[in-house]
C-alpha cells in the first residue's frame, strides 16, 4: 500500500514532466500549444453552461416539488408486487439525469434502510450499474455540435433499464 502511495505523490508530476519533455523533443511550442488548448476548451465550457444549468434546475425542482415522492407513491402497488422499496424508482429516475442528484438520494435510502439492506444494496448496485444518460447526452453531443442523436437515447435508456433490473435481481440474492 505505501508503495502506491509514494506512486501517486509523483504521478502528476511525472505526467507533467513527460509532457513538456515530449514537446521540447518534437520541437513545439508547448505554452503556445496549452493556451490555445485552454481556449477551445473554454468555449467548449460555454457552450455547455445553458445545458447544464438547465438540467440541474429541472432536477432540484423534481426533488423540492415532492413530484418524486408522488410517483413512489405510485409505483408502490408495482414495487410490493415485485418486492422492491418504492424509493428505488425516483433513484432509477433522477439518475438518469444527474449523478450528484441521485448520490443525494442514494444517502437518503441509506439513512432511511441502512446500507446493508437489501434496499440499500440495491439501490447501490443501480448507481454502480446506470449512467446518467440525459447529462452525458448534453455534455458529449452538445460539446461536439452533434444534433441527430440516432439510437443513442434508445440504447442508453434500455442499458440504464437493464442495469437497474440487473441492481434489484443481485440485491435479491444477497
Amino acid at each position: 500500500m505505501r508503495f502506491i502511495s509514494y506512486i501517486s505523490v509523483f504521478m502528476i508530476p511525472v505526467l507533467i514532466l513527460y509532457i513538456l519533455g515530449y514537446g521540447l523533443i518534437a520541437k513545439r511550442n508547448i505554452y503556445n500549444d496549452f493556451v490555445e488548448g485552454a481556449e477551445e476548451g473554454l468555449k467548449i465550457v460555454w457552450r455547455l453552461v445553458p445545458t447544464l444549468i438547465g438540467l440541474m434546475t429541472a432536477v432540484g425542482v423534481l426533488r423540492a416539488s415532492g413530484f418524486l415522492e408522488f410517483l413512489g407513491g405510485i409505483l408502490s402497488k408495482a414495487s410490493g408486487a415485485l418486492d422492491i422499496a418504492p424509493e428505488l424508482f425516483p433513484l432509477g429516475l433522477v439518475r438518469l439525469f444527474s449523478s450528484s442528484a441521485a448520490t443525494g438520494l442514494l444517502l437518503d435510502i441509506f439513512k432511511q434502510f441502512g446500507t446493508d439492506s437489501p434496499t440499500g444494496l440495491m439501490a447501490a448496485l443501480m448507481l454502480s450499474a446506470t449512467e446518467s444518460v440525459f447529462y452525458c447526452m448534453s455534455v458529449y453531443f452538445g460539446s461536439v455540435g452533434v444534433q441527430k442523436t440516432r439510437y443513442t437515447l434508445p440504447g442508453a435508456l434500455l442499458a440504464s433499464l437493464a442495469g437497474m433490473m440487473a441492481a434489484v435481481c443481485i440485491g435479491r440474492l444477497f
